[in-house]
């Protein structure tokens, strides 16, 4: 008789708010009686539906920014969180936790080199918070392409999910998991979810009212039940719904309740079985091979249009292909100085930032791994520049956060905030090296303009750099 599967994926996240100078989240007057919107959505989302145990029931990625911060917020709910993964564990054999690339970065549009310090610092961050390696990742945005997928492979992870509609094919059952071909002779799994059921949960709040009549109608109807009955041969199959995590308590109130009940309560008396992808992997090996449709993702039909530039998901969207341009110019700057310091020391300076996360996490020092990569043991003042260098490192990879181009203007906290750490990246390149590109980000960011306000980013860039540079004096 097949295996019948019902899996429930929560994407949580949240861009980063920290200032670059303080670390420190403002006060953000919109969250009230909050003193921020990630206290606020703590409090709707994270805290009760780890109360209620629904970490332990689905799958679940949550971003490794927002884990850094709840861990200073919030450690016994952070611990909960955790604990609920390791009950799977113990188990099963494998966890329902997921990694995510760590700046919420939208891969197909980044480097090569950034799509695998992304990755790793990832990884890096999952091992530290759940004590093992991940076996799956957490796409931003599920942007994908091959050369995405063969890091993730690379890398040792092995399945991510996936809209429907990044399938290569007219023709797909998202029932079942699937192999992706990658070169060298490599396969990498995938999970299409339920567009269906995912839309119904994320955007019609009347038809999750009752947990039973959901399952009932909405659910069940989706497996081939009277063959199952009947001791067919007929292959294991799989319901999927991914979300925005956030929507369980914060987006849409009281459907932690609902959730919990769904998944502990009402599925009780069928045969459907709960599970999530890394069990799933485990219990069916998927034999359909599918290709994938290149640079795409699943909150924007128009590939990863969205975040680089005109779509018709958000109009008036002519500033975000500028920003974008500028910030990769910027990038390629800041990098330029990265190699031209550490080139002659290091047979790969790119190896160093890969594994800087660890330093980061405070595993080990930069001075011990300078030292295991290149026996070399820099002077005090060497030192010292080379700390500015990976920090301005650690913000050229901050300011291509996804959230920056996500919404319809320039003139919001996100793309604000994205300036914001490149222009602290800029300041720590310059105190590292003696290079100012402030004329080189002011040529290219005095074209990114707010369509609402006005408001240029080359003045919010500058802002920032005269904040940093009164910080210092």
């Amino acid at each position: 008789m097949p295996n019948l599967g019902f899996c429930v994926h929560g994407h949580f996240y949240q861009p980063p708010r920290e200032d670059p100078l303080t670390g420190e989240i403002p006060v953000e007057a919109g969250a009230a009686p909050y003193r921020n919107w990630n206290e606020r959505i703590h409090s709707q989302c994270y805290y009760p539906n780890a109360l209620l145990q629904n970490f332990e029931r689905i799958s679940f990625n949550i971003g490794p920014t927002l884990m850094e911060w709840m861990f200073d917020y919030d450690p016994e709910t952070q611990t909960s969180i955790i604990q609920q993964n390791q009950k799977n564990i113990e188990k099963n054999g494998v966890g329902n936790a997921m990694a995510q690339a760590y700046n919420h970065t939208i891969l197909p549009l980044a480097s090569a080199h950034d799509k695998i310090t992304q990755v790793r610092w990832g990884i890096a961050d999952f091992q530290l918070r759940f004590g093992y390696k991940p076996s799956g990742m957490w796409l931003p945005e599920a942007g994908v392409d091959d050369a995405t997928l063969s890091v993730l492979a690379d890398c040792g992870i092995q399945f991510t999910i996936l809209a429907p509609w990044q399938a290569d094919t007219n023709h797909l059952n998202t029932n079942q998991a699937y192999r992706v071909e990658l070169p060298g002779g490599r396969d990498f799994n995938v999970f299409f979810y339920n567009q269906e059921l995912s839309t119904r949960v994320s955007f019609d709040p009347a038809s999750t009212v009752n947990a039973d009549r959901f399952l009932a109608e909405h659910i069940l109807p989706l497996f081939n039940m009277d063959i199952s009955r009947n001791g067919s041969d007929l292959e294991s199959q799989l319901v999927m719904i991914a979300s925005d995590g956030e929507l369980y308590g914060h987006h849409q109130p009281f459907r932690d309740k609902f959730l919990a009940y769904l998944l502990d309560g009402a599925l009780r008396n069928h045969t459907v079985s709960l599970t999530y992808p890394a069990l799933w992997l485990k219990q069916n090996p998927p034999q359909a091979v599918m290709k994938i449709r290149q640079s795409t993702s699943w909150s924007c039909h128009h590939g990863v249009l969205r975040w680089s530039g005109v779509c018709n998901c958000t109009p008036h969207s002519d500033w975000k292909m500028v920003f974008r341009l500028a910030l990769e110019k910027l990038a390629e700057a800041i990098d330029a100085e990265y190699l031209r310091v550490l080139g002659g020391r290091l047979d790969d300076p790119w190896e160093l930032r890969h594994r800087y996360i660890h330093v980061l996490h405070g595993v080990t020092t930069l001075e011990d791994l300078i030292y295991e990569l290149s026996g070399w043991k820099p002077d005090t003042r060497s030192m010292r520049a080379l700390e500015w260098l990976l920090r301005a490192q650690y913000e050229r990879q901050r300011m291509f956060t996804s959230c920056g181009w996500f919404f319809d203007d320039y003139d919001r906290i996100e793309p604000k905030n994205n300036t914001a750490y490149a222009a602290q990246a800029v300041w720590l390149t310059r105190m590292a090296t003696g290079v100012d590109l402030t004329e080189l980000a002011g040529e290219h960011l005095e074209k990114v303009v707010s369509w609402r306000s006005g408001m240029r980013a080359d003045n919010v860039f500058m802002r920032h750099l005269q904040r940093a540079r009164r910080a210092w004096e």
